[in-house]
């Protein structure tokens, strides 16, 4: 994550979860260590995964005290193995111990993702199939999900609602068909906006197909389906599969030859990475 991003984007969820966590002070700190004593603590990695999210992680303690030092032994994507030390954090036990959870929380969430989203890219090694997330998001964190996505290997779909067109079931309903939501999207969306369609049977795909859509979403198709679909389109739009993607299923998918694969599991169902931060001492100023 670039520090233009950090600054003008992460920093404002990055402080508002370190105000959820200490909101007036950490009393449990404040009570054993009521003055500034230097210490230096570990980062310790307890399982095997891809380690995503380390700026935002240093940023935690950073924005608590500027003076935080932290010595990274790795770097974002990296492998990372069960009892590997990661890094060494130097500066106020204060500060090394009330960002400590937050910054854990970051770390091993992200971490998970970019390993989950790791295992599930590798399975699309040697296809011309993109794999992409989705807007399926925990609230105030998606650009760190999103970015530990592209971190494990994934690429990203549309950031928000601002980024693109995406025409669901909702939004065809309210139009009154595809066709009329197509022709709709195209009247006013800039001409540098993609439209794409999502469709859940054979008709709506001719529809989608015939009112020159850009992309096809195919949402909860059976792999037969699916291959008819991509036969109907017949290279008109690129087509996206999604809808219940997950790594166990995911290699049946890739043998039909669809451009994109999205996954709402990369963000919403990956497990947390477990690491630690361990071995706290105090050291000579």
């Amino acid at each position: 994550m670039n520090p233009i991003t950090m600054q003008l984007v992460a920093d404002k969820y990055i402080r508002l979860a370190l105000e959820e966590d200490i909101h007036s002070e950490d009393v449990t700190t404040n009570a054993v260590m009521p003055e500034y004593k230097k210490g230096e603590v570990q980062l310790i990695c307890k399982e095997d995964g891809i380690i995503a999210g380390l700026p935002v992680f240093e940023r935690v303690f950073t924005m608590l005290d500027p003076d935080t030092e932290i010595k990274f032994n790795v770097k974002d994507a990296d492998p990372v193995t069960k009892g590997q030390h990661l890094a060494t954090l130097t500066g106020d036990i204060r500060v090394l111990l009330s960002g400590e959870r937050t910054a854990l929380n970051y770390l091993q969430r992200l971490s998970g993702i970019a390993t989950y989203t790791n295992t599930v890219a590798g399975m699309l090694k040697g296809t011309n199939t993109t794999l992409l997330d989705t807007r399926k998001t925990t609230p105030c964190m998606r650009i760190f999900e999103k970015y530990a996505v592209k971190v494990g290997g994934g690429s990203n779909h549309r950031y928000n609602l601002s980024d693109g067109v995406l025409l669901k079931d909702n939004h065809i309903d309210a139009a009154g068909g595809v066709k009329e939501a197509v022709l709709a999207a195209k009247a006013y969306a800039p001409f540098v906006r993609k439209i794409e369609v999502e469709v859940e049977n054979l008709d709506m795909v001719r529809e989608a197909a015939e009112a020159g859509a850009d992309i096809i979403m195919l949402d909860n198709m059976t792999p037969e389906q699916m291959a008819e679909a991509i036969h109907i389109i017949d290279g008109r739009a690129k087509t996206e599969c999604s809808g219940n993607i997950t790594k166990e299923n995911i290699k049946t998918i890739t043998d039909l030859g669809v451009d994109y694969i999205s996954s709402g599991a990369l963000t919403h169902s990956a497990p947390i990475l477990d690491i630690s931060l361990k071995h706290l001492r105090a050291v000579e100023n």
